[in-house]
C-alpha cells in the first residue's frame, strides 16, 4: 500500500491539452493502457530522457522528433517498454506516430511517443493504432485522472497533482501526471511524467522551468538505484493564459510559475517514493555541511542505495552501524568521522561519530516505526546541503518483481 497516499486529488484541466485513454488490450485486457494528448496550436514542449544507454525505440524518436518540429500530439502506452528491440522497435513506434498523426491531421513528426512496460519484446502494434480511434473520440480537457490511470504499470495508485495560481489578476493552471514505482534512479526525471500549463512561456523559459523543477523534485528520488531505459519527463506549455509572454527565464511571472511547476513536479515524484514497489516507508534522507552538492549527494544516495540500511528500515530495526557504514563508503577520503553528527527525526543517534549520550535503543525502534521518516546527517565539513527522498526495502519488492512477467 502506497505511504500517505490517498485518492488522487483534483486534477484541474489545462486550456489547450485535450486527453483520450483506452483499454486497446496491449497486454492485459480490460485495462486502460493507452493514451492520446492533443496540443492546442502554438503550444510549446520541452522534455528531459533517460541516460540510460540502452535507451528505449520510443524515447529515440521523441528525441528526434523535438529537434525538427514542434509537437502537437503525445502518445503513451504501457504493457511494453519497446526497449532493446533495434531497429524493429524504431519502426514500431514511428508506425504508432504515424497512426497518430492520421487520427489527428499532423505530420508524423509532429508526435511524441512514450512507452513503458516489459523490455525486450515488442509491443503489438496493431491493437495500438485500432486502440487510437477511441483515444481521439474520447479527446477532452477534463481526461488527466483517466490518464493517470493508463499509464500505470506496478504502480499501486495513480498519481496527479495540480496547482492554480494568479498572475497579475490573470489565473493559471499547472497539472502533471506520472508513473513509477520500481527501476527508479532517474539521472534526469523519471519513469514517465507528463505535465501542462497555460502560462506563456517560450521555449527557452520552458526549457528552464523544466530543468530547474526535475532537478528538485525526479533527480532527487531512488527506489532501487535502478535507471529505466524509457524515463521521459515532458513540460508543456499552451499559452492560453490571456497574459503577456513570458519570453526568457526572469521576471516575476516567470518565477510565479517556475514555483508553481517545481511544486507539482515535488509532489509527484514524492508519489512515486511513497508508492515504491513493496514499500513501507517513506524516507527524507538530508545531508548538510558538506563541502558542495555533489557530496552530500553522494552521501545521501550510498545510504538510500544500500539494501542493508534499506531492510532495516523495513524491519524497524534501528541499527544505526548500517548508517555509519554508509557513510564511510560514500567516497569521501578525508572525512573526519569525529565530526559526523545523525539524527532520527528529532533523535540524536550519532555525535562526533559515536553513539549519542543519552541515546536508547526503544526510541531509535519507536521512530523506525513511523511510516515516516527523516535521516539527517551532518559531516561537519561545510556549508553544502542536499535532500533526497527514497523508501525501504521489503519482502513485497522482490516478490514484485520476481512475479513481473507471469
Amino acid at each position: 500500500m502506497a505511504v500517505g497516499l490517498s485518492a488522487l486529488p483534483s486534477l484541474h484541466p489545462v486550456a489547450g491539452v485535450r486527453l483520450g485513454s483506452v483499454a486497446a488490450g496491449i497486454k492485459k485486457p480490460n485495462r486502460l493502457d493507452l493514451t492520446l494528448m492533443h496540443l492546442a496550436p502554438g503550444s510549446k514542449v520541452a522534455a528531459v530522457f533517460t541516460r540510460n544507454r540502452f535507451r528505449a525505440a520510443p524515447v529515440i524518436l521523441a528525441k528526434n522528433h523535438l529537434r525538427v518540429a514542434t509537437p502537437q500530439a503525445l502518445v503513451i502506452n504501457t504493457g511494453y517498454a519497446n526497449a532493446g528491440t533495434g531497429e524493429a522497435g524504431i519502426e514500431d513506434a514511428r508506425a504508432v506516430c504515424d497512426g497518430v498523426a492520421q487520427q489527428l491531421g499532423c505530420e508524423l513528426h509532429e508526435v511524441l511517443p512514450f512507452s513503458t512496460g516489459v523490455i525486450g519484446e515488442r509491443f503489438p502494434v496493431e491493437r495500438l493504432l485500432a486502440g487510437l480511434t477511441g483515444c481521439a473520440a474520447q479527446l477532452d480537457e477534463n481526461n488527466w485522472a483517466r490518464a493517470a490511470e493508463a499509464i500505470m504499470t506496478t504502480d499501486t495508485v495513480a498519481k496527479g497533482a495540480s496547482r492554480r495560481i494568479e498572475i497579475d489578476g490573470v489565473p493559471m493552471t499547472v497539472t502533471g501526471i506520472c508513473k513509477g514505482a520500481g527501476m527508479i534512479r532517474p539521472d534526469m526525471a523519471t519513469m514517465l511524467a507528463f505535465v501542462a500549463t497555460d502560462a506563456p512561456l517560450g521555449q527557452s523559459a520552458l526549457q528552464a522551468c523544466l530543468e530547474h523543477a526535475a532537478n528538485r523534485s525526479f533527480n532527487r528520488i531512488t527506489v532501487d538505484g535502478d535507471s529505466s531505459t524509457n524515463d521521459a519527463c515532458v513540460l508543456i506549455a499552451t499559452g492560453r493564459a490571456p497574459l503577456a509572454p513570458i519570453a526568457e527565464p526572469q521576471g516575476a511571472a516567470f518565477a510565479a510559475v517556475q514555483a508553481a511547476v517545481a511544486e507539482v513536479m515535488l509532489e509527484l515524484a514524492q508519489a512515486i517514493v511513497r508508492d515504491g514497489e513493496g514499500a513501507t516507508k517513506f524516507i527524507t534522507i538530508a545531508v548538510e555541511r558538506g563541502t558542495d552538492s555533489a557530496e552530500c549527494l553522494r552521501t545521501a544516495y550510498r545510504i538510500a542505495h544500500s539494501p542493508l540500511v534499506k531492510t532495516a528500515f523495513f524491519a524497524s530495526d534501528p541499527n544505526w552501524g548500517r548508517l555509519l557504514a554508509a557513510i564511510g563508503s560514500a567516497g569521501i577520503d578525508d572525512l573526519d568521522v569525529n565530526r559526523v553528527a545523525i539524527w532520527l527525526n528529532e533523535l540524536a543517534i550519532v555525535q562526533q561519530g559515536a553513539r549519542a549520550p543519552g541515546y536508547r535503543e526503544e526510541d531509535g525502534a519507536a521512530v523506525m516505526a513511523q511510516p515516516e521518516i527523516v535521516i539527517r546527517v551532518d559531516l561537519g565539513r561545510g556549508a553544502a546541503s542536499e535532500t533526497i527522498w527514497t523508501c525501504d526495502l521489503s519482502y513485497d519488492y522482490v516478490k514484485i518483481n520476481a512475479e513481473y512477467r507471469t
